[in-house]
């Protein structure tokens, strides 16, 4: 008996030609930080809504925003600046890590420059939370962080969960990369980790500007709204034993 082999695809909606643009990936992880600092700059950014990524393991559901239904898992563009957002309502499970990889490298990797990932780390403490440090997939992505100014992470560690699954297949394929290490709120969705990430890493990094102003005025409205979707989080990550949490020396 065979081992079912499923794959995810990519379907454009909306015809977008950028140059070169990075990509930042916005997918639930801890703190939901990478969610929040892609909402916003997916907003502010005024990106349209490039394409959907499906896939037979993600979970068999829509959501809906504004009164219409939209697909779970969609990729947003555009040109100026040239960046590309992908961002999910849900957590996935851990089956669908693989074929979302894929599906990245095999049908978006040659549209994008460079990739940009978000994992949030469990802050020990309330003075380290927006602490911003990064890992590069190649010397020259590397030296882009250091450009930026953002501390290179000077300890071994893991990331798990769909983030480490996707800078695992970038890094196997030679495509540039860098992870962003945010120190964040150990429960809660944390906006304060997110706005932080925006100003001290992405927009050196990515040269943009976004203004945070709202996830300060409207800290508490964004913690209530995201935290279906932490809950959600946390209860495949313990289903699966498949946290994103960056385990360094620092955090076990």
């Amino acid at each position: 008996m065979t081992e079912k082999h499923t794959t995810a695809s990519f379907e454009e909606v909306t015809e977008i030609r950028a140059d070169s643009p990075t990509l930042v990936e916005g997918l639930p992880g801890h703190g939901l930080v990478a969610s929040i600092a892609v909402d916003q700059l997916t907003s502010q950014l005024d990106l349209e809504h490039y394409g959907t990524i499906s896939a037979d393991e993600f979970p068999p559901v829509v959501t809906f925003e504004d009164g219409l239904v939209q697909d779970l898992v969609r990729v947003y563009a555009g040109s100026n600046p040239a960046v590309m957002t992908l961002k999910s309502d849900l957590a996935l499970p851990q089956p669908a890590f693989e074929p979302l990889s894929e599906c990245v490298l095999n049908e978006l990797a040659d549209e994008f420059d460079r990739a940009v990932f978000l994992a949030g780390a469990p802050a020990e403490s309330e003075a380290e939370i927006g602490t911003v440090s990064g890992v590069a997939t190649t010397e020259s992505i590397k030296a882009d962080l250091v450009d930026a100014e953002i501390p290179i992470h000077d300890e071994s560690g893991v990331v798990g969960g769909v983030t480490g699954s996707l800078v695992r297949a970038c890094h196997k394929a030679d495509v540039p990369a860098a992870l962003l290490i945010v120190q964040s709120h150990p429960f809660l969705p944390d906006p304060q980790a997110a706005k932080s990430v925006i100003e001290t890493a992405l927009e050196p990094l990515v040269e943009f500007d976004i203004d945070t102003t709202a996830l300060d005025e409207q800290a508490d409205e964004i913690q209530q709204r995201m935290q279906q979707v932490a809950q959600q989080y946390q209860q495949v990550a313990e289903e699966q034993g498949d946290h994103q949490q960056v385990q360094t020396g620092m955090f076990q």
